[in-house]
């Protein structure tokens, strides 16, 4: 265990899959996310505070030190589970506990308490039709509010966009950002031609979307004081 360091704000992800109750082959899925998990805590170890696990069957959290990586461990956990949906509520803030690199569960702070505010605000806001849709959200507190606000629309479009992704184009896409962004690697795994996966990747706008993530994630390695 290790005592965080005071003004160095983290950044607590907290996710759900979406209707969980109705997946017909729910054990298989839950088997798969924590696979899923697991190769998440070993690719980004030096980024991680708190590795990432399952709480509460359908639900999974974790924490980060490196906020410059949120959006890349969304990324890639969306398109494993693919065609699985999941929410994602991100929280900035400090934590006021020792920090646990294997349990979470016993973990507290301002960073937890703003990301499960935007899974429940996530929850809320799919029982309105005058509300954007997305499946993530982000908090920094309220002196970040209009970053924030930015920010949350940027996902909200990115989750419009994705909405459009067929199950083929998620999964040449998850190849190819596991694999560097190669696209000959892509095809030689995926036994296709590079041509393929050119097309795929162009048609699913996905570097559109990369981009918007990573000026996304610009703003997310700012300096946070805690209000709170």
């Amino acid at each position: 265990m290790t005592r965080q360091t005071v003004g160095t704000p983290y950044a607590a992800i907290i996710g759900d899959i979406k209707d969980s109750r109705k997946i017909s082959n729910r054990k298989e899925v839950q088997e798969q996310f924590y696979s899923i998990l697991q190769i998440i805590n070993e690719k980004y170890a030096e980024d991680i505070a708190s590795n990432f696990i399952i709480t509460l069957g359908d639900s999974f959290q974790g924490l980060l030190k490196n906020k410059q990586v949120i959006l890349s461990i969304i990324f890639e956990i969306e398109l494993a589970m693919a065609p699985i949906e999941l929410r994602f509520g991100i929280g900035l803030g400090n934590i006021s506990t020792m920090i646990q690199r294997d349990n979470s569960m016993e973990m507290d702070g301002t960073a937890y308490h703003r990301a499960r505010q935007m899974i429940e605000t996530i929850e809320g806001n799919e029982n309105k039709y005058t509300t954007s849709e997305t499946n993530m959200m982000i908090c920094s507190g309220e002196s970040y509010q209009q970053t924030d606000q930015l920010l949350n629309t940027i996902l909200s479009l990115a989750t419009a966009l994705k909405s459009k992704w067929s199950a083929r184009q998620k999964e040449v896409m998850y190849v190819y950002f596991t694999h560097g962004e190669n696209q000959y690697k892509t095809a030689e795994e995926l036994g296709i031609g590079q041509s393929s996966v050119n097309k795929a990747l162009n048609t699913a706008k996905y570097y559109t979307y990369k981009t918007a993530l990573i000026h996304a994630s610009h703003f997310l390695i700012q300096d946070i004081e805690d209000d709170e």
